[in-house]
């Protein structure tokens, strides 16, 4: 009875002494949590114990991103600014190419031409060299927050403009009367403008009544070319962004050789020289030779010399044949011929014979001798016969020498005036002296 007694008591001893314990173990957290939220204010003075909350400010961006515009080739540089940064990081993005590039210190893209820099972490800094066109396009700089945070900044990348050949037309021969279009492709960024001139500076036929300086255009056509349209064609391409280049298209008419003579007859004395002449247009350029009337060629030599000389426009030929020391056998007809692999043409030049060139004297250069004298009579008229008989035949004598002068006028300049003598005044007077001779004489037979 006594034990069953002493188990009775020792129960309820037990319960409640494991309930003392829990009582204190709780009062003892209670106690801990309560110090660790309790602050005590200190800075009033009044000794009260306050709870607060410490505030963290999230990052933010200083600045926006300026939209930068870089040739190709060239390296750029685009800035983020930011502020509270503390562990958060940053990360640089491609938009259009959905590329990450950068995240704070680390380089993800393995794109060699991009790099990262920061001036302590207030400013990040995306480096890309050498860039190129398809680096153009919207980047992203982006803060880790829990609600991301970012800003775009826009890259313009400008390319000068280059001519594709593979795209555009090059040389091209055709036939004089067909249409002909000439192309030019470009690339560039901005898209390169198209604009046609010819090399010389002459005007474009677009059509037979239609003339362009210029043609503006990546496609220049051409209705029923001439041989006036060949030549060089400029395809000129340009952007704003320097240099501007340039494409040359040869342009060649092929047509048959025409012939043009301007003197058909040429005269030339005896062992003169002369040059004959014919023009030619023809295009491929034409063979040029001549040939007598019996179909025989001329060659060079001592007696022949031949000469082409290619004018403007190159299509253009003048022929010249020369002849040295023309003797009788050189008269007669001389063909000037052009042939190309278009046709065939030839003109026909005659030579004859003609005077000599004359030259008038220069009247202040011509001397005359001077006029003649009648003759001497040395001997006096004494004798009445052999005196008389010998002065009559000096008489004869001086008549035969006027009259080999033929009455001919002589002419002497002095100071440009002339002075005229004529023998037949002379030969008026002597059947007076005759006359008066004779009665002379009778007179004397009377004595």
């Amino acid at each position: 009875m006594a034990k069953r007694q002493a188990l009775s008591w020792g129960v309820p001893a037990c319960a409640r002494l494991l309930w003392a314990l829990c009582a204190c173990a709780c009062a003892l957290v209670v106690a801990v949590v309560a110090d660790a939220h309790a602050d005590v204010d200190t800075s009033t003075g009044n000794g009260d114990n306050t709870l607060t909350n410490t505030v963290i400010e999230e990052p933010e961006f200083t600045d926006v991103i300026q939209n930068v515009t870089v040739p190709a080739g060239r390296s750029v540089r685009l800035a983020c600014s930011v502020k509270n940064l503390g562990s958060f990081k940053v990360a640089w993005m491609h938009f259009e190419q959905s590329a990450i590039l950068t995240v704070h210190n680390h380089v993800i893209t393995r794109n060699p031409r991009v790099s990262v820099t920061h001036d302590k972490h207030r400013t990040w800094f995306l480096h890309i060299s050498d860039v190129r066109e398809e680096d153009r396009g919207r980047y992203m700089c982006q803060i880790n927050t829990v609600t991301a945070k970012t800003q775009f900044g826009y890259l313009h990348v400008v390319v000068p403009p280059s001519i594709d050949d593979s795209l555009s037309s090059s040389d091209v021969i055709v036939r004089e009367g067909a249409n002909v279009t000439l192309t030019c492709r470009a690339n560039g960024s901005p898209k390169p403008t198209i604009k046609w001139k010819r090399d010389d500076n002459s005007k474009i036929s677009i059509t037979k009544g239609h003339s362009v300086s210029e043609w503006e255009g990546e496609v220049l056509d051409m209705a029923r070319i001439s041989r006036l349209d060949m030549g060089a064609y400029l395809c000129i391409a340009s952007n704003g962004v320097p240099p501007t280049v340039s494409k040359r298209v040869k342009v060649s008419v092929d047509f048959p050789p025409m012939l043009w003579i301007p003197h058909q007859l040429v005269g030339a004395p005896l062992y003169y020289n002369v040059t004959l002449e014919c023009f030619t247009e023809a295009y491929p350029t034409s063979l040029n030779y001549w040939t007598r009337e019996d179909g025989h060629m001329i060659h060079e030599s001592a007696k022949y010399h031949m000469e082409n000389t290619v004018g403007m426009p190159q299509y253009k030929t003048h022929m010249k044949l020369l002849i040295r020391h023309i003797i009788t056998e050189d008269y007669g007809m001389y063909k000037c011929v052009a042939k190309n692999p278009r046709g065939e043409s030839d003109g026909t030049i005659r030579l004859y014979t003609s005077s000599p060139p004359t030259t008038t004297p220069d009247p202040r250069s011509l001397t005359t001798p001077s006029p003649s004298r009648p003759p001497r009579r040395d001997t006096p008229l004494v004798d009445k016969g052999t005196k008389y008989q010998s002065n009559l035949n000096e008489i004869d004598k001086g008549k035969q020498k006027s009259d080999e002068g033929g009455g001919k006028t002589h002419l002497n300049w002095v100071g440009g005036a002339s002075h005229v003598t004529d023998n037949a005044a002379w030969r008026s007077v002597h059947p007076k002296i005759l006359v008066l001779i004779y009665a002379l004489m009778k007179l004397l037979e009377l004595f």
